[in-house]
């Protein structure tokens, strides 16, 4: 994720159109999911199990408990910082909402590319991965003109998701 904080004044609202982080085949739709501050999530239960999605992090304390199969809940994320998602009941599921103060941000491709426009001004550029120590920070001023392209090389500490097991016919906990 890499977002453009602006450092010069007036930022637009958040969008109208809420983001969405389903719950299918016991897995979150996206791992990582970006929103600006003051926007909505819906989470649409689409699974035939039920679920029990929380989040203890500082920017966003929720629970849906035992949450049904076509049940649909939705949040308001307001406060800028990343919220952890996890589910009580399968411990592999986790899901990111990173939420963001800017309109302008992106959501990286699994190249690590991502494109935003913004208009002319100085901005605190932000890239943000799970993986990732901490959030790299760094001052950037953009001009009218041609697109301007900026590269990163970043460390990424191992992935240590918890892994789902393999099918099993004796049991249908999955």
């Amino acid at each position: 994720m890499v977002s453009l904080v602006p450092l010069d004044p007036a930022l637009p609202l958040p969008s109208a159109q809420p983001a969405e982080l389903a719950q299918r085949e016991q897995e979150y739709s996206a791992y990582v999911t970006v929103v600006q501050a003051g926007a909505t999530v819906n989470f649409p239960h689409r699974d035939s199990v039920q679920h029990h999605v929380y989040s203890l992090s500082k920017a966003k304390k929720f629970e849906l408990p035992l949450y049904n199969p076509g049940a649909a809940e939705s949040f308001v994320f307001d406060v800028s910082g990343v919220v952890t998602l996890g589910c009580n009941i399968h411990d592999w599921m986790l899901a990111y909402v990173f939420v963001v103060p800017t309109p302008y941000f992106a959501k990286t491709d699994e190249t690590g590319g991502g494109n935003i426009s913004a208009p002319a001004g100085r901005y605190r550029l932000e890239l943000w991965h799970p993986r990732l120590a901490s959030t790299i920070k760094q001052e950037v001023t953009l001009a009218d003109g041609p697109a301007v392209q900026q590269d990163f090389n970043v460390t990424l500490k191992p992935d240590r998701r918890i892994r789902r097991g393999p099918e099993s016919k004796s049991s249908g906990y999955r």
